[in-house]
């Protein structure tokens, strides 16, 4: 069972869709027990940190979360459920996060006068760095759909799967470790290449 994670997040819409479209038959679900007997999860989401880590605290989802890393569930965040695996982050006054991988999440910063736009909205290349099995098939060059203000930087630069950048700022846009992978952008509104991670992702044993 694929679980995807409804925590009054926006997007489990469309990642619900993508996975059916990929033959698969997801449950967006809030209960705790599903996540920590599903297969695997996803957890997507559009949103803020603090007002993410609040609802997943209260509906008992954070723990839930935990738990299904620490038993190695394959485990897949996007967007703020890439921003919130990590220690911190410095949205809403500073948010602690749910501590799966150590690092904090930063905003972009421009210089004053800057064309450049904050959030950060549309589609890049991503540069993958180092070959993982959720990139199989992913041919170089791709570009994956992007909505966000805020990007992650890990404190072990080995977790680093892939960069992008925006404005001349070079940032983290996908992450690895043991059973974990996150990826800032929007896989389920990228395209073949973005369907490609997702049904590469719903067939990886870890």
């Amino acid at each position: 069972m694929i679980a995807v994670l409804d925590y009054d997040a926006g997007n489990l819409a469309s990642v619900a869709c993508a996975v059916r479209h990929l033959g698969h038959e997801p449950e967006i679900t809030r209960d705790p027990d599903v996540v920590r007997s599903a297969e695997r999860v996803i957890f997507p989401g559009v949103g803020a940190a603090g007002s993410s880590m609040e609802s997943l605290e209260k509906l008992g989802l954070a723990a839930a979360l935990r738990d299904a890393h620490s038993a190695g569930k394959p485990i897949l965040g996007i967007c703020i459920g890439c921003q919130v695996v990590f220690s911190s982050s410095e949205e809403d006054g500073g948010t602690d996060g749910l501590g799966l991988l150590e690092g904090e999440v930063v905003r972009f910063r421009f210089a004053e006068g800057s064309r450049r736009k904050v959030p950060h909205m549309g589609w890049n290349e991503v540069r993958f760095t180092d070959p993982h099995p959720v990139l199989e098939g992913i041919p170089a060059g791709s570009q994956f759909y992007f909505v966000h203000s805020y990007y992650v930087e890990p404190t072990e630069p080995a977790v680093a799967l892939g960069t992008a950048s925006y404005g001349g700022i070079d940032f983290t846009a996908a992450v690895a470790k043991d059973n974990l992978v996150a990826v800032q952008f929007h896989a389920e509104k990228s395209g073949p290449a973005g369907l490609r991670l997702l049904d590469n992702f719903l067939g990886w044993s870890p």
